[in-house]
């Protein structure tokens, strides 16, 4: 007998997962928000590690569409200072396939392939324990009972205050994103500094980084440490007023690197979140969490993949077990607890020293990660 098993959103998290069941035959409720896939745009690149994003599109039968679509130049990666000197320019080597990248959407439009996604089935109450199951609330009123219900539904989960009360908290350091399109004809001097990959330039207390989408699409990154409400007095829909805000707070920085915020058509901001390191909980029947809803950490290229092979691990032991779906859940919060943890660590020291008043930190932490 197969159990009822729903998946709340549809990010790389809860694709892998539906994809790895789907893989086995395995029905599953995939259960999203959004009207349809390209309601809201997917965000920029992700770097996929072997042994974790591309370890778990291997478990899930896509690797070799992956391959085909990702782009091993993507890990080209150059730093440079707030006066525009290049400190370290790393080019991989044609056949290192280690962290190529992927577009968000592109990775998006592979998991789903032949996927059955409810979309607009937004969930506003996981309540577990019912005498049917786990009882999902919607936002249009309806109710649906199932016998596992899988949390993928990133940093403000409606899944999450099943198992725990913990929040996220603000670290204190602010994200604002731009864009620029067609990056290699109408601004060939920033695709030239940008390269075939990153560029990041590192400052006191605030940094610049550009990532190379396909397409001559390419994001920008203004970041720095300021309070929640840096912004009281400046409009974020004005874009100008943005522009000039960021403009003065990068004030003096080459102007090369200052033509990345010049150039940029619109500003989002993104405060980053996160959740407590060694953030667990006690095991609750029928729900788990994956991803950012079980262990939103700074953005250091750790949390897609962890949240992939995450998906992919819990799928293949579900599938592939023994039958006792508690025992499959319980043993696989507690992996997945012990390696969040240690990569949560990582990434928040990793945090305090990419935005540090000690731009030397930041050149340090990449000499240690990318090869000599």
């Amino acid at each position: 007998m197969r159990h009822r098993i729903a998946v709340v959103g549809s990010g790389p998290a809860g694709l892998t997962f539906a994809r790895v069941l789907h893989r086995h035959d395995y029905p599953v409720a995939v259960l999203e928000r959004d009207p349809a896939p390209d309601a809201r745009p997917p965000g920029g690149t992700l770097d996929l590690h072997e042994g974790l994003g591309q370890l778990a599109l291997d478990k899930a039968g896509l690797l070799a569409e992956f391959q085909a679509l990702s782009r091993p130049e993507g890990q080209a990666m150059r730093i440079l200072d707030a006066a525009g000197t290049v400190l370290r320019d790393w080019r991989p080597r044609p056949d290192d396939r280690a962290n190529p990248e992927i577009d968000r959407g592109q990775l998006r439009d592979l998991l789903l392939g032949p996927l059955d996604v409810r979309w607009g089935r937004g969930v506003t109450q996981v309540v577990p324990g019912t005498r049917d199951g786990v009882l999902v609330h919607f936002a249009d009123g309806r109710q649906e009972t199932f016998d596992l219900v899988v949390g993928a539904d990133g940093a403000w989960s409606r899944v999450r205050p099943a198992v725990s009360s913990v929040t996220p908290q603000y670290t204190g350091v602010t994200l604002v994103e731009t864009s620029l399109d067609d990056v290699d004809t109408r601004h060939p001097d920033l695709a030239r500094l940008i390269g075939d990959g990153s560029v990041a330039v590192y400052g006191v207390s605030r940094a610049l980084v550009a990532q190379r989408n396909s397409g001559g699409h390419v994001k920008v990154y203004a970041q720095f440490r300021a309070p929640l409400d840096w912004h009281t007095n400046l409009d974020l829909a004005d874009v100008e007023a943005v522009r000039s805000s960021l403009l003065a707070l990068f004030d003096g920085w080459a102007a090369p690197v200052l033509d990345l915020l010049r150039h940029g058509t619109a500003f989002v901001h993104r405060p980053l979140y996160v959740l407590p390191v060694s953030h667990t909980w006690t095991h609750v029947s029928g729900v788990t969490l994956l991803g950012d809803a079980a262990h939103l950490m700074p953005p250091l290229g750790a949390g897609a993949n962890l949240a992939m092979l995450e998906g992919a691990e819990l799928a293949e032991s579900i599938a592939t077990g023994p039958g006792d779906l508690d025992e499959a859940v319980r043993a696989f919060e507690e992996q997945m607890w012990a390696r969040a943890g240690r990569w949560a660590k990582i990434t928040t020291a990793g945090l305090e020293r990419l935005v540090s008043p000690d731009p030397a930190e930041a050149l340090a932490l990449f000499d240690q990660v990318q090869p000599s």
